[in-house]
């Protein structure tokens, strides 16, 4: 089973199972009752020999806000637990116990019965509609009622989810990482292709044996498709950053043909899928790229905002916007990105998405491209001080560090050797100690003999109001500061990353390119 942290990952690599005609056969021989709406479902079980005292559901109502809802429930201690999950429909969702996370898909009228076993999530999980004995039959010979048949459904579908996370998910053979990638383009499309050939004999298989949902096809539908629609759309970039060994891989001409589909952008029936909005931004990028807009330009979100406008239809338009959006706030420019938002809530008037995403923005701006770095006013160990605004006119590379952590110690060679790398350039190199000794402070500067501009923050320590303007947390912190004071970059490449110097090199005049590319705010 997944860790916690790195289900989001393997969602983005899930597998390209196709829907047969021999699945809506299934569907026709036991209809389901209607869809679901507002409601509740129920998971009820037990965990075997548990070491943790609860168990958990996680679930996003929203698909622009990354702060799930979770519903959680105490283990007695046989290990049993009940879940009273609140729904508003059909949706995704995760079992969580301790780092172990498994799929769900839940609507109103679920009502399983799950087992598992403590560290072997993955091979033990079980799902049994709770229904009185003999449904199955009944349901088989048409006499079960809908709830009944319901709920048989329901325990369908999150068994098949069980079994695909065993059969491929968990099998690296399958997966684009971490082999599969350096493959060149042939022998790639042909692995995608046994793949689905594999995935579409399992599924032919659970289909005979199973009857879901209408919604939960739609779902699985679209989790087959962009599954594969977004390794073969992101694999040219994907291997360009792992295969370090060779440069980027040519396609042939017809590679991105697929993308020509109308019907793989705009898909109603895929509206529950992660992966089809995942593979919405990743199209987006692809597109902008194509239209010679790099991800370091000025205009990139605001291209890729219009495009989805233009090209998206229905409600996916105003989520795939807000993921655009929710990129600008942490890489594009603060003006920007506040002009889109406005631009946005006039598209929103029902306040369905804008209040998350202004709480986004907001929570984001004092950081973003553009905006106004805190001025400063520190001692310096040549014994006068020196500001920020002494440099206005200037880049600044600033960098907060501290004299006992060793990785800052590491970085020291690097810096000498950057700064004089760019000794008579426009660009100066501030670097702020966090350090409470004075006295050790101000020794090594001396005996190292480091160059730059030498500042202490007075007192140390990171509850300082310079460290706490900045959101210095840890070190060391870098930061780049354009030649009108404000940031270019809050997470610069490292002083002894290689890239530090073509970055550098970069963002000379670009605070100025930002400013004369700015529209005018709507």
């Amino acid at each position: 089973m997944f860790n916690i942290f790195t289900s989001t990952f393997y969602r983005l690599l899930a597998l390209p199972l196709l829907l047969s005609p021999l699945l809506g056969q299934a569907q026709q021989a036991e209809p389901e009752a209607a869809a679901s709406g507002p409601g509740t479902a129920v998971l009820t079980g037990r965990v075997s020999s548990p070491d943790d005292d609860s168990v958990a559901v996680s679930l996003r109502d929203n698909p622009l806000d990354a702060k799930p809802r979770i519903v959680r429930a105490a283990l007695s201690g046989k290990g049993e637990f009940r879940l009273s999950i609140p729904v508003n429909g059909a949706t995704k969702a995760d079992l969580v116990y301790g780092d172990d996370v498994a799929a769900l898909f839940l609507d109103a009228g679920t009502d399983l019965d799950v087992r598992f076993k403590n560290g072997d999530m993955t091979n033990s999980l079980k799902f049994k509609a709770n229904t009185p004995t003999g449904t199955s039959a009944k349901a088989r010979g048409g006499s079960a009622t809908d709830e009944q048949r319901h709920r048989l459904q329901a325990a369908n579908a999150n068994s098949y989810l069980s079994e695909v996370d065993q059969q491929f998910v968990e099998n690296d053979g399958f997966q684009v990482l971490p082999d599969n990638v350096q493959l060149y383009e042939a022998p790639f499309l042909s692995f995608l292709e046994y793949r689905r050939k594999r995935e579409e004999e399992f599924l032919e298989d659970r289909a005979a044996k199973q009857a879901f949902t209408g919604e939960f096809y739609k779902y699985a539908k679209a989790e087959i498709n962009y599954a594969y629609a977004n390794d073969r759309l992101t694999f040219q970039d994907l291997r360009e950053q792992v295969v370090s060994t060779e440069g980027r891989l040519k396609m042939t001409p017809t590679y991105y043909d697929f993308l020509r589909d109308p019907a793989l952008i705009n898909n109603p029936d895929a509206a529950q899928s992660e992966l089809y909005h995942e593979f919405l931004v990743n199209y987006l990028h692809y597109a902008a790229a194509a239209a010679s807009h790099q991800r370091t330009d000025p205009d990139f979100y605001n291209y890729s905002f219009a495009l989805a406008g233009k090209e998206l239809t229905g409600p996916i338009q105003a989520i795939i916007q807000g993921r655009v959006l929710e990129e600008s706030f942490r890489f594009g420019h603060v003006k920007r990105s506040a002009a889109m938002l406005a631009e946005y809530h006039a598209a929103d008037p029902q306040n369905k998405f804008y209040p998350t995403l202004l709480a986004d923005f907001n929570q984001h701006k004092d950081f973003a491209i553009g905006a106004p770095a805190p001025n400063f006013r520190l001692p310096t160990v040549a014994g006068d001080s020196v500001s920020l605004r002494n440099y206005a006119g200037k880049l600044v590379y600033l960098n907060f560090w501290k004299s006992t952590n060793g990785l800052c110690l590491r970085d020291l060679v690097y810096a000498q050797d950057l700064i004089h790398r760019f000794e008579n350039k426009n660009i100066v190199f501030i670097n702020i100690a966090l350090d409470e000794n004075e006295m050790a402070w101000r020794q090594l500067v001396k005996s190292k003999n480091l160059p730059g501009v030498q500042a202490r923050i007075p007192g140390g320590g990171f509850r300082s109001p310079v460290a706490k303007a900045y959101a210095v947390q840890d070190v060391p912190a870098y930061f780049l500061i354009g030649e009108d004071g404000t940031f270019l970059n809050t997470k610069p490449k490292r002083l002894s990353s290689r890239a530090a110097i073509d970055e550098i090199n970069q963002a000379f005049g670009k605070a100025s390119t930002y400013t004369s590319a700015l529209e005018p705010a709507k």
